[in-house]
């Protein structure tokens, strides 16, 4: 199958691929809801379209529909970073450094500047949506549309060190009354799956050149999620 046959079997079972549709460019919306569609299929959710996925994807069977993917697709992004850790001593991770240039701050070359905003940015700016344009985490509070409880994948921002200005963002990938799970940059000097107490965030954002998300239940515990890391 080529990448448009593959975009069309993906928008015949109604996943989201953007106003560009099956324009045969395999960018982050595709990629997504090929892993979306490999979950829901069983088959191994890598994001690439091999050919067990392909064979899937040519069944005439359409019963299994999404009205868009399991996970937007700066999400889908940033799930491959998890794990990626800042260099060590005083080497810098190229991988981190990239980050800011993704962002629009091509000018910082240190992983050890502060990078959680940095890394939302870049996910946002390789999905195709426009950043805050600041390295401050809290710029985010004011950024795109603002949703009264968290989604999956919404950008949630936070107070640090119980600063007036200070804060972390990242997106969120689980909920509970007392805590909120972020998959960001910077915890703990890496990308991870952090838990952090619900009293600290101070909002929740999403893209306002998307939907809104259908409300949907998050998980309420994420095994292996680290708790009590650095921020900054």
């Amino acid at each position: 199958m080529t990448v448009a046959e593959i975009q069309r079997a993906l928008l015949a079972r109604g996943y989201d691929l953007g106003p560009a549709g099956a324009d045969g460019d395999a960018g982050p919306r595709t990629i997504a809801a090929v892993t979306a569609f490999q979950r829901s299929a069983g088959l191994v959710a890598d994001g690439i379209a091999g050919p067990l996925t392909q064979k899937a994807l040519a069944s005439v069977d359409l019963t299994e529909r999404r009205a868009e993917p399991e996970q937007p697709a700066w999400l889908a992004l940033a799930a491959h970073e998890v794990g990626v850790r800042e260099g060590a001593g005083s080497a810098n991770n190229p991988r981190v450094v990239q980050l800011f240039a993704d962002a629009g701050f091509p000018g910082i070359k240190t992983d050890a500047t502060a990078w959680c905003a940095a890394a939302v940015g870049a996910m946002l700016k390789r999905a195709g949506h426009t950043p805050s344009g600041s390295l401050a985490a809290r710029s985010y509070e004011g950024w795109g549309v603002g949703l009264k409880e968290p989604a999956l994948g919404c950008v949630a921002t936070k107070k640090r060190n119980g600063s007036a200005w200070q804060g972390h963002v990242g997106f969120v990938v689980g909920a509970s009354a007392s805590q909120i799970f972020l998959l960001g940059g910077n915890q703990g000097d890496a990308w991870s799956i952090a838990a952090f107490p619900r009293k600290e965030f101070t909002s929740f954002r999403w893209p306002s050149d998307v939907p809104l998300p259908v409300a949907t239940k998050l998980p309420t515990t994420i095994a292996g999620a680290k708790s009590g890391v650095s921020e900054a």
